[in-house]
């Protein structure tokens, strides 16, 4: 890290810097564990000067870390998620609906505002972020500004939330309280205790967003595609992620060429059976 960063002053650091940094550690095979203890010491640095020395900004706040471990990544099965946000409070079920529909980070979801869901479209546009001391601020990183597809489940719990909101004006937050962002905190004790009730486990907003990882995957959505609708830094962030998702043992590799391949001989074959030459049909 010293040659890259060593010699600059703390508040010419960029996230982007530090970003572009853990990505190169990454392609050159470097572990999770090790890119994370490399950036911890930096992290300590930027809340000292933060909390002492006046620093405005901490590039280490919003970096995009490998997972240490696969097992980290904790999903639940799609029934699972339906019968957890049926049971949820009602005034939060379309917060946990788009944490799990849409893949939004906590902070996404607390700066998310009315003016960026499209309904109508289909889409919602992650144009900001909520730091706890700054408020709104920009995403975390390029990629992090993005449009996520809202599927009709999604879009049926946000209209119902919309129609019962306070304030659903384009600035408005969408899970706004009196203008500031809910507080995870007060969600997590309210929905404990309705889980609870219902004899439910529970679930946290950093796994509803890889539980939506998880939905996608299994829907047949491409890594890249992916990618971008995650907000990942890079698409190499995607596969550390969700790699063990993703189907490619050497016998679904096999069992998918194998199909493709009796499909377009048994459609070549039938032309040439009908006298017409393979490609005429193009």
């Amino acid at each position: 890290m010293l040659p890259e960063v060593g010699s600059r002053k703390l508040n010419t650091v960029t996230t982007s810097d530090l970003q572009h940094l853990v990505d190169r550690w990454q392609a050159e095979g470097q572990s999770a564990s090790t890119i994370r203890n490399s950036i911890k010491p930096l992290q300590a640095i930027y809340r000292r000067a933060r909390s002492r020395d006046g620093i405005t900004v901490n590039p280490t706040h919003d970096l995009e870390l490998p997972a240490a471990r696969a097992k980290e990544v904790e999903i639940v099965a799609p029934e699972v998620a339906a019968q957890l946000l049926d049971a949820a409070p009602a005034a939060d079920r379309a917060l946990w609906a788009t944490a799990l529909y849409a893949g939004l980070r906590y902070g996404e979801l607390r700066a998310l505002r009315w003016g960026a869901v499209d309904l109508a479209g289909g889409t919602i546009r992650v144009q900001e972020s909520w730091d706890p001391k700054e408020g709104a601020i920009a995403p975390k990183t390029r990629t992090s500004r993005r449009t996520t597809p809202l599927p009709g489940l999604l879009r049926d719990h946000l209209l119902d939330h919309k129609l019962n909101a306070d304030d659903d004006a384009a600035d408005a937050l969408v899970f706004g309280i009196d203008g500031r962002p809910f507080q995870a905190a007060v969600v997590y004790r309210r929905a404990d205790k309705t889980w609870k009730d219902a004899g439910l486990g529970r679930m946290r907003l950093h796994q509803a967003r890889h539980t939506y990882a998880s939905f996608m995957i299994a829907a047949g959505v491409n890594a890249k595609a992916l990618s971008t609708f995650m907000g990942h830094s890079s698409i190499k962030v995607t596969f550390d992620l969700y790699g063990h998702l993703m189907p490619g043992t050497e016998a679904e590799a096999a069992s998918m060429l194998d199909r493709f391949l009796a499909v377009q001989i048994s459609h070549t074959r039938e032309l040439v059976r009908q006298g017409s030459p393979p490609g005429s049909e193009l």
